[in-house]
């Protein structure tokens, strides 16, 4: 059996918890629910004729009082970066945790992942600038944690990009 440990960061209230909740128990609850430290879920894929135990650590928001403590990412494999579509700064958030994880514990595969596609009229984060990310090397991805779009895509992939690093 395969593990591989994928971080979730991000924002506070970005969508982070409820991205695991949808991709692991297939649920979705409009109440919040403040992350304190991390959260730890796990779902077995099977990858290429491969069974994977991925290991989902749902990190706290980081937000102006608490930083994401660094020490949460060691044994990573790979990251997903959630940003709220309808926040334009959780984009800066994600961009700013990302290059903090790399300086922490090096390069491993990653996803940007912008929540709220259900949302979609009230983005403040554009598709030129989505664009522009991916031309730079981001894989980029749109998800719904409320909907189901796209949630099984992105860790999908993350999970493929792991197996080939």
């Amino acid at each position: 059996m395969i593990k591989k440990k994928i971080c979730m960061l991000g924002a506070f209230a970005v969508g982070k918890t409820s991205l695991v909740q949808q991709y692991v128990y297939s649920i979705f609850s409009e109440k919040y629910h403040t992350t304190v430290g991390v959260k730890v879920d796990k779902k077995k894929i099977s990858l290429e004729e491969r069974e994977i135990d991925l290991i989902l650590w749902d990190l706290h928001g980081e937000d102006g009082f608490q930083e994401v403590r660094m020490s949460y990412l060691r044994g990573a494999s790979g990251c997903l970066y959630v940003i709220d579509g309808t926040r334009r700064a959780t984009l800066d958030v994600a961009l700013d945790l990302r290059k903090r994880a790399e300086d922490a514990i090096g390069v491993v595969p990653f996803i940007l992942v912008f929540n709220k596609w259900d949302l979609e009229q009230e983005w403040e984060i554009d598709q030129p600038t989505m664009d522009r990310l991916a031309e730079e090397g981001a894989v980029v991805i749109r998800t719904s944690a409320k909907t189901g779009q796209q949630v099984e895509e992105a860790f999908r992939s993350l999970a493929e990009m792991m197996l080939e690093g």
